[in-house]
């Protein structure tokens, strides 16, 4: 899909550009030339240049990548937005804090990453910046502060990949906590789009995250009806012992995307996973062992 869509813009002489702000981080760049292969890209070497080129010329993508702070970028951001409203932005920082993290989504930041960098997360996001639509309202914040967060969130997969980058950084987790909390969200927020939102890009689900201090609280809502989660045949939780596939056949038959095992992979990253009444309502707990807040263990 990446290729086809370089070679349509190649095919009709438009050269998509991106501008790295500082371009000294050399995995950064190493990153950016690798996936955007045929993108043009142009350096800055700080966010004043950069908003100059920016007040002159359009670019599909900038990444803020100077020795700075994520509060630094997020200002930076916002003036670009001035400028030119439709650009997509991604957010590099040496030095960054949760509130950092919330103020880049509310100011429309395609993605955010704090030093030092995971190249994987990278370069997944880097591909969904290729794929996705220039102005992207998919991300919305209802209320965020450093321990509570609520967000909108439209019902497609690309939506809920380019959460899982924020979720990362916003939570201020310790490894493997970080991830864990990541993809177990992740998967949980594709049940709710799938099965309450029938991957509608028109309906949204409701996220919220609650990081006290020796525990974090995430609670999906969908906007379907619900459903039950013992008959539900379209998940592998539900498989009996002898027929481990049979969820598998069911989704084939409804014309369902392959998958069916978030609840179970869920339910293996975090502790505690319940569903309300009507199971369009989801609460997951996971508790944090952290030696900078001290350790903590489930209640008895």
């Amino acid at each position: 899909m990446i290729h086809a869509f370089l070679m349509t813009h190649d095919n009709s002489q438009f050269q998509n550009t991106v501008l790295v702000v500082g371009c000294s981080d050399s995995s950064v760049t190493s990153v950016v030339s690798t996936v955007l292969s045929s993108w043009k890209l142009e350096c800055a070497r700080d966010n004043d240049e950069a908003l100059a080129l920016v007040e002159k010329s359009a670019f599909d993508l900038v990444i803020a990548d100077q020795a700075s702070s994520g509060r630094e970028d997020v200002e930076l951001l916002r003036k670009v937005r001035l400028v030119r409203p439709h650009t997509r932005f991604i957010i590099v920082a040496d030095r960054s804090t949760p509130a950092d993290v919330i103020a880049a989504i509310r100011a429309g930041a395609f993605s955010y990453f704090t030093k030092p960098l995971s190249t994987q997360a990278m370069e997944e996001v880097l591909q969904l910046a290729i794929e996705s639509p220039a102005w992207d309202e998919g991300i919305e914040m209802l209320s965020g502060t450093d321990a509570w967060i609520r967000l909108s969130l439209r019902c497609d997969v690309a939506t809920a990949n380019r959460l899982q980058q924020f979720v990362r950084e916003f939570l201020n987790l310790p490894e493997p906590d970080q991830d864990k909390v990541a993809i177990a969200s992740r998967e949980m927020m594709l049940n709710a789009m799938e099965h309450g939102g029938k991957f509608d890009p028109e309906r949204r689900i409701e996220i919220a995250y609650l990081r006290a201090r020796h525990v974090v609280l995430i609670r999906i809502k969908d906007p379907g009806e619900g459903f039950s989660l013992a008959d539900n045949l379209d998940t592998a939780a539900n498989n009996p012992q002898d027929d481990p596939l049979r969820h598998q056949r069911h989704r084939e038959a409804q014309g369902l995307r392959p998958g069916g095992y978030g609840i179970l992979l869920a339910k293996d990253l975090v502790d505690e996973l319940f569903y309300g009444e009507k199971g369009n309502d989801v609460l997951l707990i996971k508790y944090i062992n952290d030696e900078r807040r001290g350790s903590a263990s489930p209640p008895l």
